[in-house]
Formats: C-alpha cells, structure tokens, sequence
C-alpha cells in the first residue's frame, strides 16, 4: 500500500500546486452473494474500503457520490467518515449530473461507481482515453485532475 500512498502523496502537492481539484474515482468493493439486486459488501470488500480510506485520509476529500445502491456506499463510507463528509446519492446512470456537480465543486471529491459507468464517467470529466474495468477488478483508483486540460492518473490498491 505504502507506493500507492507515496504516489498519491504527489499527486496531492502536484494539485495543490496547480490549484487544481481532483476526483478520485473508484468501483465499489467487492460484493456479497445476499442479494442479487444489491448486494452488501463482502468481508474483503469491507477490509478493501477500510485500505481506501486510510489511504485517502490526507486527501482533502471535501464531497463523497455514491449511487442508490448499497456496495457503493458501504465502500465510501470509511472515507467519508474520516473526512466527515455525508455522501451524496446520484443515480448510477445520471452521470450529466453527477459530472456537473463535480465541475461545480471547489475541492477534492471521492466517487464510488460501478464497472460500467466509470468508463463514461472519466470521458465525460474530458479524458480521451478509453477506460475499461475487467468484471473482477475492484483494485483500481482512477484520479481524474480537472482544469483546462485534465489529466488521469491511474493506481492499484490492496
């Protein structure tokens, strides 16, 4: 986890250097088999947003999206607990308001999606280049520097 939060760590004093705000986007953890519809996280899907939030702590997160469902949230919950923050519920596939909302903010944001919105979400924040999340892969961090130019910054955490 430590090259992970080293990295992070520049990206922060990069930002804070431009004055440019970042969204870290994510996936929601890994799920439970209690609910085929909306599921609860499972154990290591709780132990992997619990490594979320200690690895953001010092991110200056100032706004936390989920969506309506529970994974997300249970995933957000640690970090938005550590930088006391309520998380916001925006529908999974609204992402022109959530984009809005995002470019309307004047700090650092935590967005906790699914596999098949984050792709369309990341190019609407204005990167070009296409993003895909393998149905089993729940170990990405995408951090998207918003500006003129946005720029993406691509992690993998435990």
């Amino acid at each position: 986890m430590k090259p992970v939060v080293f990295l992070l760590s520049i990206l922060l004093m990069a930002s804070a250097a431009s004055a440019e705000p970042f969204v870290v986007i994510v996936r929601h953890a890994e799920k439970a088999n209690n609910d085929p519809k909306d599921p609860d996280l499972s154990p290591a899907g709780r132990a992997r947003a619990d490594s979320l939030a200690r690895i953001l702590k010092d991110s200056q997160i100032a706004a936390v999206f989920v969506s309506e469902f529970k994974r997300t949230q249970e995933t957000a919950a640690p970090s938005a607990r550590e930088g006391i923050v309520s998380p916001t519920i925006i529908s999974a596939k609204d992402t022109a308001s959530l984009v809005a909302k995002l470019r309307g903010l004047d700090g650092n944001a935590l967005v906790v999606g699914h596999g098949d919105t984050i792709p369309e979400l990341i190019k609407a924040l204005g990167i070009q280049t296409p993003v895909n999340i393998r149905d089993d892969d729940y170990a990405e961090i995408f951090v998207v520097i918003l500006g003129t130019q946005p720029q993406l910054l691509r992690l993998h955490y435990p």
